[in-house]
């Protein structure tokens, strides 16, 4: 009995990069960062039970480079995770799903997300979250 070549699956390699795949990824690995930014809010909840001490330990932390950092890339998640959310909703209803609609919201994800990033780092920098 001869063996036949069975027909490869595409991939990666076959496809090249659009906005439609790129925003797939990001909005699973975006629900990744937020849950674990959930277990920093957990930490900071229960830094805040502890008493002083343990809060002010822990809002040393989130102030330094490193953690303003974090909270500013959890942020965007958040953001992006929520504008591609209503993204999806809206196609739940059956609406936008020829391929420039479905082009022109994924990038209106992206964008809407980095200007709600933007807008609540400009609030809390101006001393607004202070």
């Amino acid at each position: 009995m001869a063996t036949r070549e069975r027909p490869l699956s595409p991939h990666l390699q076959v496809y090249r990069w659009q906005i439609q795949m790129a925003t797939s990824i990001l909005h699973r690995g975006t629900g990744i960062v937020l849950s674990l930014g959930a277990l920093v809010i957990a930490a900071g909840l229960l830094a805040l039970m502890l008493g002083p001490d343990h809060w002010n330990c822990f809002a040393a932390l989130a102030g330094a480079w490193y953690g303003q950092v974090f909270l500013f890339g959890w942020s965007w998640c958040f953001a992006y995770h929520l504008c591609n959310g209503i993204r999806h909703i809206v196609q739940d209803f059956g609406h936008g799903f020829s391929i420039p609609a479905f082009v022109r919201s994924g990038w209106l994800s992206v964008i809407g997300s980095l200007a709600i990033t933007a807008a609540i780092w400009i609030y809390v920098l101006a001393g607004g979250g202070a």
